[in-house]
């Protein structure tokens, strides 16, 4: 396998592009805006997107992509036979070009097994030999807005910013879907829908209490007879259960009992949403829901929503923004922030 280092020129040309995504929801969407840079750079291209199943419908949202292709592990693509019988099926639809947003060696090894000639990426991972076109990762760019980030790395290997706005279009057949889970679960279709996300796949220092999730939910029923529904993967069920048992008033749970685009469908139709810094936080500001975002250990200035009507809740301590899965303290971050904090934005948002 003949490899070369970056010269970081433009790669003029390209007719098949595969973007390896992201794995994490949140990610998924802000990646867009530099999709959307590939897309315009190369208007006639075909551009897949690899992905595995659980982002795949984000991209399956995007108007600039025109194919996603399932990256299943775990799964037929697990371990190395995996990844080789994944590169083998890459190699037969053959692409010319690769840009690697995923971070990871692997995405590298398994582009350079499809035979992919031009191999685009940050030079992350010690895999910078293995790409054509590297980007150097600098310490500045990665104290950026994720969707600067991401859009920085094709712009460094001459893509054309098309903007960072990012917006989910859900069709038609979302409302249908969205119409079976009302009927399914008992969702009336009267007065307002709100949403909330209690959960975080990171870890707990990324989560808020459920008692105070709770107590705004009971605060929204009492005040403006609103149905809140709960969102969240098998993961977040604890969570989503904690909220419930505090709750005085019927919450509706649909946490661990959708897939993404049954989320996404549901979600569309919330007048506001309310979540921890997660995956689900992103969709809500994607599709442009009024969205109360309640930060504690994480960083709102590189994963804040993408949506403009999002509010970002988040006590400036001196500990924080830690990046740490458990809070090794007294957990100030999140007790700072009160119930009269949140339902302050809430009431706010809802005028």
């Amino acid at each position: 396998m003949k490899v070369r280092i970056s010269t970081n020129r433009p790669f003029n040309g390209a007719k098949r592009i595969l973007i390896r995504g992201t794995n994490w929801i949140g990610d998924a969407v802000m990646t867009l805006p530099a999709v959307s840079a590939v897309r315009k750079t190369f208007p006639y291209a075909r551009i897949s997107i690899l992905a595995k199943p659980w982002v795949a419908e984000i991209f399956n949202l995007s108007k600039d992509v025109d194919e996603v292709i399932l990256f299943q592990s775990p799964g037929i693509h697990s371990g190395v036979a995996g990844k080789f019988r994944l590169s083998q099926e890459l190699r037969a639809m053959k692409f010319d070009t690769a840009i690697l947003l995923q971070n990871a060696i692997e995405a590298a090894i398994i582009s350079c097994l499809a035979g992919i000639p031009v191999r685009a990426g940050f030079n992350s991972d010690g895999r910078g030999l293995l790409l054509t076109h590297s980007v150097r990762r600098t310490e500045a760019i990665r104290k950026v807005h994720q969707t600067e980030y991401y859009l920085e790395m094709v712009k460094s290997l001459g893509c054309q910013s098309a903007g960072t706005n990012v917006r989910l279009r859900p069709g038609k057949d979302y409302d249908a879907l969205a119409e079976e889970i009302f009927d399914a679960h008992g969702v009336g279709r009267e007065g307002i829908l709100v949403g909330m996300a209690p959960g975080a796949t990171y870890g707990p220092a990324k989560r808020w209490f459920p008692e105070r999730f709770a107590a705004v939910a009971d605060r929204m029923i009492e005040d403006y007879h609103a149905r809140v529904i709960i969102f969240g993967s098998n993961q977040d069920g604890e969570s989503a259960d904690q909220v419930q048992q505090n709750a005085r008033h019927p919450l509706i749970s649909l946490a661990g009992k959708t897939n993404l685009k049954e989320a996404i469908a549901v979600m569309a139709r919330c007048n506001l949403f309310i979540s921890n810094d997660s995956g689900l936080m992103h969709v809500a500001g994607a599709l442009n829901i009024p969205t109360v975002a309640i930060f504690g250990s994480t960083n709102p200035i590189t994963t804040s929503p993408v949506g403009d009507k999002s509010v970002i809740i988040h006590k400036d301590i001196d500990c924080s923004p830690c990046l740490k899965e458990t809070c090794p303290s007294d957990f100030r971050c999140m007790d700072m922030i009160s119930v009269d904090d949140v339902y302050d934005v809430v009431r706010r948002l809802l005028k």
